[in-house]
């Protein structure tokens, strides 16, 4: 074979090679820019869980989406209406006890909100404690009782060990992970791949990860995405009749026009579904008393919405402090504006005894993260 015919083919495998990469390239970009368009929660989804916004246009994580959305949009609504009276307690104690309420979505995924739930691995509940992990975080278990399927208890349980995933991995995302699979597998994955990149971890060629975990992550992201777009209006991919309605509960001291802002819509439109209600007034005499929302707003209702006003809410943002020569938990709470009680609570401390060198983790506003970052 000439050599000039040789040479010229290789060239040509080479633009074909090109040519090839930059349609993968682009057809990527496509993919993750209509997704941005559908899933625009998906900025704050990624926020909560430690994620860069860029992986929105991850090949592997598009073509999950495009593959699994249907199903799991449809799983989404069946497990809101399964799960609709315990949403509101889930979110109190995730809220004060310092972790996202988007993990109310893990709690979706594991079990579709059934209290009740049981996997063929003899996983319980809400948040799927297998027997010795309950035990481990003391609940009980006996031939008359579960402690796995009381709401409070579990949920408490769940929040417990996440912030122990937490602390010890630093990224939501991975505590997510850890959930799953475990601490130890989490662990030797991360050193394996020698990195805590999401799309690293997840790479389906390299498998540092089990198919399951790699898949429950991206449930989880999916999910949410749906389910936050869905509660900000931003979509309605998923069919709901917008002209239904839904009766739900709430405080005779919470007003109509705060319910409004919190659902976003206009507060005239609540009120003329709730003409009745204002016109009676010996409703404010209840503790608590019902009102008509649109069909498609209830999610963000159950998942913001609080029958109680909480004593404290804990801050999200968090850095990490190294305990100097001298320093007192006062002094440290002073330092970063924030309380004694907040930093015990988030560390797991019982006592205010510091030793020097050990980390702690801090609770922090906004604003003052900000300065750190």
């Amino acid at each position: 074979m000439p050599i000039g015919f040789f040479l010229f083919k290789i060239k040509f495998m080479h633009r074909y090679f090109k040519l090839f990469l930059y349609f993968f390239v682009f057809t990527s970009f496509i993919n993750g820019q209509n997704l941005v368009e559908k899933y625009p929660a998906y900025i704050y989804v990624f926020n909560e869980f430690d994620i860069e916004n860029e992986y929105i246009y991850n090949n592997d994580f598009n073509n999950f989406i495009l593959k699994n959305e249907k199903g799991l949009g449809l799983f989404y609504k069946r497990s809101l209406q399964r799960g609709k009276d315990v949403l509101p307690t889930m979110h109190n104690l995730l809220v004060t006890e310092g972790v996202s309420d988007l993990f109310i979505y893990l709690s979706m995924v594991e079990s579709g909100l059934s209290s009740s739930a049981v996997s063929p691995k003899k996983a319980v509940g809400l948040w799927q404690f297998m027997p010795q992990t309950a035990q481990a975080y003391n609940l009980t278990i006996c031939n008359t009782y579960d402690e796995r399927c009381d709401t409070i208890s579990a949920t408490s349980a769940a929040i417990n060990y996440l912030n122990k995933l937490y602390i010890q991995f630093g990224k939501w995302y991975l505590a997510a992970m850890a959930y799953n699979c475990g601490e130890g597998r989490m662990a030797r994955a991360i050193d394996k791949a020698g990195t805590d990149e999401l799309s690293v971890l997840l790479d389906e060629d390299r498998k540092y990860l089990p198919l399951e975990t790699r898949e429950y992550i991206k449930k989880i992201l999916l999910v949410a995405m749906i389910g936050e777009s869905m509660s900000l209006d931003y979509s309605n991919t998923m069919g709901l009749d917008k002209n239904a309605y839904i009766e739900v509960e709430i405080s005779s001291k919470t007003t109509l026009k705060e319910i409004a802002k919190l659902i976003k819509i206009k507060n005239k439109i609540l009120e003329k579904l709730n003409i009745k209600r204002i016109k009676n007034k010996r409703l404010s005499k209840h503790k608590t008393y019902k009102i008509m929302i649109p069909i498609d707003k209830v999610f963000a209702f159950y998942l913001r919405y609080e029958l109680k006003k909480e004593k404290r809410i804990y801050k999200k943002y968090h850095i990490s402090h190294v305990v100097l020569l001298g320093e007192t938990l006062e002094s440290i709470a002073k330092k970063y504006n924030t309380s004694i009680e907040e930093i015990m609570l988030l560390n797991k401390v019982s006592d205010t005894f510091l030793v020097i060198d050990k980390v702690l983790i801090i609770p922090i506003t906004e604003s003052l993260f900000e300065t750190y970052q």
